[in-house]
C-alpha cells in the first residue's frame, strides 16, 4: 500500500458535502485502486457514507467540525485558524503526509490558505489557476483563469512553462503547442506586455514546448494549440464566455428537439449522435482546476458538480502525481 498515490480530500467543501465528496471517492475507487484518500471533515458523517463501501486500507478520516463556508471571504477563512477541513488538508501536503490536495470549497479561500501554507517553486513569482478545456482534437490546458488580474511578461513566460509542464504530465507522449491569447494573430497587435512576452518566447525557443505565437478567441477550440496563456482577467472572461456559450447551445438544442413532434422523431432517429454531443459538452468530464506554481499541487473541484464530476477531478489528481508535474516545472523553469 506504500506505493499508493495519497490524495488529501477536503470533504466539507462544495454543495452537498460530505455525501457528494464521499460518493465521488467511492465511484473513483471502483475503477482505480491506485489512490489512498486522507479525508478531512466530520468523521461521523463521512463514516456513515463510506462504511463498508471501500476497504479501510484505502482511506483514513481526520476529524474536524470546523469548515470554510462558501460565504467566507478569503481573509475570514484564514482567520478561522488551522482546524478547518480545508486548512488541515493543505497542511497534510505541506508535511508530506499526502501527495496532492483537492477541495470543492470556496475558491478564494483555497488559494489564500494554499499560499499561506505552501512555498513557491523557485524562480516563479506567481501561481496560476489552470484548467482543461475540450477542443476538436482532444484537450487544452488554459491559464491563468483568475488568480492574477495583472501579469508581467515574466509571469506569462512562467505560465507558459507551467502550462506546458502540466499538459506533458497529463499527456506524457505529446509535445505541447503553446500560444498567447490575443486580439489578433499579427505580431504588432496586443498590449506591450503581450508583445514583450511574444518576443521572449520567440527568441528563447524553449525545448519543453513549441511556441505557436498568438491565438484569437474564436480559435480556442480548434485543437491546434494545447496550452493557451493569458492574464487572469482575460482568462476568466474567456472561461465564463465558453461556459455560457456551451450552456446556451445545449439548452437551445433541447428546446428545438422537444418543441414539436417532428423534433422528437428526429431526436429518436439521431439518439446515438445526440448522446455523443451531450457527452462531449458534459462539464463533469473537465472538472478540476489546478493551482500551479506552488511546491505541491492543489486541485479545485467545481463546488456545484456532482459525484461523477468530483470523481473525474480525482483522476486528474492521480495523473498529475504519476506525471511528476512539480519536477517537470522545476526542471523546465
Amino acid at each position: 500500500m506504500s506505493d499508493l498515490i495519497k490524495i488529501a480530500v477536503d470533504a466539507m467543501g462544495g454543495d452537498g458535502s460530505p455525501k457528494k465528496i464521499v460518493d465521488g471517492i467511492i465511484h473513483n475507487h471502483k475503477s482505480n485502486h491506485e489512490n489512498f484518500f486522507q479525508i478531512f471533515g466530520d468523521k461521523n458523517e463521512i463514516e456513515n457514507n463510506i462504511k463498508n463501501k471501500i476497504d479501510k486500507n484505502y482511506y483514513k478520516i481526520v476529524h474536524t467540525n470546523k469548515v470554510v463556508k462558501s460565504t467566507d471571504s478569503p481573509l475570514e477563512a484564514a482567520k478561522k485558524g488551522k482546524d478547518t477541513s480545508m486548512w488541515l488538508a493543505i497542511e497534510s501536503v505541506k508535511k508530506k503526509e499526502t501527495d496532492i490536495v483537492i477541495s470543492a470549497g470556496n475558491t478564494g479561500a483555497l488559494l489564500v490558505i494554499a499560499k499561506l501554507n505552501l512555498k513557491m517553486i523557485e524562480n516563479i513569482d506567481k501561481p496560476a489557476l489552470s484548467a482543461l478545456w475540450p477542443n476538436k482534437k482532444g484537450m487544452s490546458v488554459v491559464l491563468d483563469l483568475g488568480a492574477n488580474i495583472e501579469c508581467s511578461s515574466k509571469n506569462l513566460v512562467d505560465f507558459s512553462i507551467m502550462g506546458a509542464s502540466l499538459y506533458k504530465s497529463l499527456y506524457q507522449n505529446e509535445t505541447p503547442n503553446v500560444a498567447l491569447l490575443n486580439i489578433g494573430s499579427e505580431e504588432f497587435k496586443g498590449n506591450e506586455i503581450i508583445k514583450e512576452t511574444f518576443q521572449i518566447l520567440n527568441e528563447k525557443k524553449l525545448k519543453s514546448f513549441n511556441f505557436s505565437g498568438y491565438i484569437e478567441g474564436n480559435e480556442l477550440m480548434n485543437g491546434n494549440v494545447n496550452v493557451i496563456i493569458s492574464d487572469g482577467f482575460t482568462g476568466n472572461v474567456a472561461l465564463k464566455t465558453a461556459e455560457g456559450t456551451a450552456n446556451f447551445i445545449t439548452s437551445e438544442l433541447k428546446k428545438a428537439i422537444s418543441s414539436s413532434i417532428l423534433g422528437k422523431i428526429s431526436s429518436l432517429i439521431n439518439i446515438s449522435n445526440l448522446k455523443k454531443f451531450k457527452k462531449r459538452l458534459d462539464p463533469r468530464l473537465y472538472n478540476g482546476a489546478i493551482f500551479i506554481g506552488l511546491d505541491s499541487p492543489v486541485v479545485k473541484s467545481h463546488g456545484g458538480t456532482d459525484f461523477i464530476g468530483f470523481s473525474n477531478s480525482l483522476d486528474v489528481c492521480n495523473r498529475i502525481i504519476k506525471g511528476n508535474l512539480i519536477d517537470k516545472i522545476r526542471n523546465n523553469i
